[in-house]
């Protein structure tokens, strides 16, 4: 017991070490700030105006996927903002962001909500799912009925991440908040009809392909790859289940958070999220920061990492259930196997 409780004692004080080491990329530059969330809506505009007026389909096509890509990274200047990291003053910001928010199904109160509760339990053993995909033990899952497993393989399934969209945008972070909480979550209905809105007037104005390849389209190719990231970020081999007593931040962030390494262009596409770990230690360092605090620090430096290899996507959908015994991720049928 006296070693537990000392272990305790020198994992916050290092917790403390590591997040004051990294306060001093927390400071934003406003003028970067404001470079890179402009920069990165007028391309997107500029892109969407491609995808609804230019005159030949393959080219529309092309336009529709770099909106997708460049809505991820706006997504990520939103993450951002919504985490007081970058431009947390600026009334213009606000109505941007709130534009956005109409426009990818983020409504602020809810994402916000769920995102914050995320980040104080991401890894916990004893966490709810909200604000992330669930997670369950091999116990949990033994004694489970089966309409929860069922709910469960749903949720953590390839075809959901596929739809996200439907299933993670549409449903989990605008609509169902709604349904439970109108009154809380009262933003939640003004983004759906503004929404659903801008697809009715693109749809009558210019016809369905316009709604198509402005709106649906590049909405469903980035939530596709948002929702893939957000997944494998907290799902992947070699991470970490804790439980409560032995949860800190730094663990939560070194063990249960990977890093995501990519190219320089996808870096650019996805706003440095691949390095999540860092993100995870402190939220107030901007996205544009995360590599120079990762080569500035030490400690940061060996994370897990994962890759967009077809290899490490199939083994992030393999890690289905946290097996105390074991100490690591399993998959179904390893459990079953284990089992009989």
């Amino acid at each position: 017991m006296v070693k537990e409780i000392r272990e305790t004692r020198s994992d916050v004080q290092t917790d403390r070490e590591l997040f004051k080491a990294s306060v001093p990329f927390g400071v934003e530059s406003a003028k970067t700030s404001w470079w890179v969330v402009g920069s990165t809506f007028l391309m997107l505009l500029a892109s969407l105006f491609g995808a609804a007026l230019a005159p030949a389909w393959p080219v529309r096509l092309l336009f529709s996927i770099l909106s997708a890509l460049l809505l991820v990274r706006a997504f990520i200047t939103y993450h951002d903002y919504m985490h007081n990291a970058i431009l947390s003053r600026s009334r213009p910001a606000w109505w941007l962001f709130r534009l956005y928010a109409v426009f990818a199904l983020t409504p602020p109160r809810s994402w916000k909500n769920s995102h914050n509760f995320h980040h104080g339990h991401v890894g916990k053993i004893d966490a709810a799912s909200v604000g992330a995909f669930a997670m369950m033990t091999t116990d949990m899952w033994r004694d489970a009925s089966l309409a929860t497993r069922i709910a469960y393989r749903v949720e953590r399934h390839p075809l959901t991440i596929l739809a996200g969209y439907f299933t993670i945008f549409f449903l989990s972070v605008t609509l169902l908040p709604f349904l439970r909480n109108p009154v809380r979550h009262w933003d939640s209905l003004l983004v759906l009809l503004g929404h659903s809105t801008l697809i009715a007037v693109l749809w009558i104005l210019g016809g369905f392909d316009v709604a198509f390849f402005v709106v649906l389209l590049p909405m469903t190719i980035a939530s596709m790859i948002g929702s893939y990231l957000f997944f494998a970020q907290h799902s992947f081999e070699n991470m970490r289940v804790l439980p409560k007593e032995t949860w800190t931040s730094r663990r939560a962030a070194m063990e249960s958070s990977s890093y995501l390494k990519l190219n320089k262009v996808m870096r650019w596409f996805t706003g440095n999220i691949g390095y999540h770990h860092i993100h995870h230690l402190n939220v107030r360092i901007p996205f544009y920061r995360l590599p120079e605090a990762m080569e500035a620090i030490p400690e940061l430096q060996s994370p897990v990492t994962i890759t967009l290899s077809l290899k490490d996507i199939r083994a992030s959908f393999r890690c289905c259930l946290w097996d105390e015994g074991l100490q690591r991720m399993v998959s179904y049928r390893e459990f079953a196997r284990a089992a009989v």
